[in-house]
């Protein structure tokens, strides 16, 4: 099997070589040069633009002090003479309640945006800090001030006094970039500083579940840990990202990396500078993900935008006109591909500033005009996962009955709740699977309120008669409403 390979191998290898000479016959290229991308030439090195980049990074090191348990450690019992008796009581003499606080240091990575000191880098290379130092690229030690951080979007605006200007970069658009561009990286990985690593940008939008606003640029340069904080430079030498996170089994760079795009960068620093906290654009929604099943029961060609599944009272689009049932694909001029757009749209959106919000309803759009207001801490343009059901089955498997005032202290409702309750739910059955379960309100077939198991009946008739392949249904459980999807069958 060994000859049998190394011969393929060799006999592969002269194929390959001839094809190589043909195509350098048809398609010449000048010694050291790289083949040229779509958008222009790559460059023959980065060595100029890392020269001139280098001195605005720094490494970021806190230090952080570790409290020590008001417990006694209790030393375990060894032998007369044992040699582990003394290093026991060295290391609880060390833990014991009265002992000096340890402190343990960190390295992280960051940037000058600057000359007069500002630095930006990630939230948890700063989160817990009793102090925080920025090393320049001469070795210079700087004592940081922290103006401000968001944990949210995992940014940090930190502040040092120089005796002089310093050299600082600018934010670029992330916009504009798209995926195969060049990009550099540049921080402080494993504590080795100023170093450099060149890759492309391998995917826009990543969503790794890290916070309610990803979007993150993803990468193939080497990125590793402490570079967190660090700039991601495209070759104008514009900063377009923060080096944030990897996706590593072992911990080290396996060539998927994601950093945080600069135009949601600028708006967070500049808040964070302006305040010493971010103040983010409220639209007091529930919203959740618009599936092809849902897109077919709302009549839409395609599954888009964020449907509406419940209105805050107390929220900026409550009395707008906008209502459970509509699905929002246009927010202040810029489309909304995906439901998880919208709340970074919206949390972008200045205060107070007047928006127009194009929905679909009944098939048709509408616009709606509203004032955007400022979020209240702890809330969220929230989404609510999605419920389907894609099973061709024969029954809805459904027990209704009318609100009382017995059922309503049986299944815990609130006196101005509205809908058709839920008593049963088959098992087996679309509306089991589909996630609905004893004491859920259906408040709407979509788009038509329902009351009373009869007008649900009615509804249900209706979409048959039409057609229609499923129905989307508006439920409510625990004050908390979202929209089911179920087949329309015989049942």
């Amino acid at each position: 099997m060994q000859k049998t390979m190394t011969g393929f191998t060799s006999r592969f290898t002269l194929f390959a070589a001839a094809i190589l000479v043909a195509l350098t016959v048809m398609f010449p290229l000048s010694h050291g040069a790289v083949a040229a991308a779509p958008n222009g030439t790559a460059p023959n090195s980065f060595a100029d633009l890392a020269e001139r980049l280098l001195p605005a990074v720094v490494n970021i090191s806190t230090t952080q002090v570790n409290k020590k348990s008001k417990r006694t450690p209790q030393l375990p019992q060894f032998p007369p003479g044992s040699p582990f008796e003394d290093l026991f009581r060295d290391f609880f003499d060390r833990n014991k309640p009265g002992a000096e606080p340890r402190k343990v240091t960190s390295l992280g990575s960051g940037f000058i945006i600057d000359a007069s000191g500002y630095v930006v880098t990630n939230h948890h290379v700063i989160e817990g800090a009793s102090e925080i130092t920025v090393i320049l690229q001469d070795d210079t030690n700087l004592k940081a001030k922290l103006i401000g951080r968001d944990p949210k979007t995992d940014l940090a605006l930190l502040k040092v006094e120089p005796k002089k200007p310093l050299p600082f970069v600018t934010l670029g658009d992330s916009s504009k970039s798209r995926v195969g561009d060049w990009i550099l990286a540049i921080g402080n990985p494993f504590g080795l500083g100023g170093t450099v690593t060149a890759g492309i940008i391998s995917a826009l939008k990543r969503d790794i579940n890290s916070g309610p606003y990803d979007s993150y640029l993803q990468t193939d340069a080497s990125i590793n840990r402490g570079n967190s904080g660090g700039p991601m430079f495209n070759l104008k030498g514009e900063v377009i990202g923060v080096n944030t996170a990897i996706f590593s089994p072992s911990g080290g760079s396996i060539g998927i990396g994601f950093a945080i795009p600069s135009s949601q960068v600028k708006v967070v620093i500049d808040q964070l500078r302006k305040y010493g906290h971010t103040r983010r654009g409220w639209l007091g929604v529930r919203i959740q993900t618009v599936t092809k099943q849902i897109a077919e029961s709302l009549g839409m060609k395609n599954a888009k935008g964020a449907l509406v599944a419940g209105v805050n009272e107390k929220g900026p689009a409550h009395g707008s006109g906008l209502k459970a049932g509509d699905v929002i694909v246009q927010f202040d001029d810029r489309p909304v591909p995906e439901m998880r757009d919208l709340p970074r749209l919206v949390a972008e959106t200045a205060i107070d500033k007047q928006v127009t919000l194009t929905v679909i309803r009944n098939g048709k759009n509408v616009t709606i005009k509203l004032k955007i207001g400022e979020l209240p801490e702890g809330e969220e343009a929230k989404a609510v996962k999605v419920s389907t059901n894609k099973s061709n089955l024969q029954m809805l498997g459904l027990s209704l009955t009318e609100l009382n005032a017995t059922n309503r202290k049986h299944f815990k409702l609130d006196t101005r709740a509205k809908g058709v309750l839920v008593t049963d739910v088959k098992e087996g059955s679309a509306s089991k699977k589909g996630g609905l379960q004893a004491g859920d309100l259906i408040v709407e077939v979509a788009p038509d309120t329902v009351n009373t198991p009869k007008e649900f009946k009615e509804r249900i008739e209706k979409a048959r008669k039409a057609k229609r392949k499923t129905v989307l249904l508006l439920t409510e459980r625990k004050k908390v409403r979202q929209f089911i999807v179920l087949p329309v069958t015989e049942g």
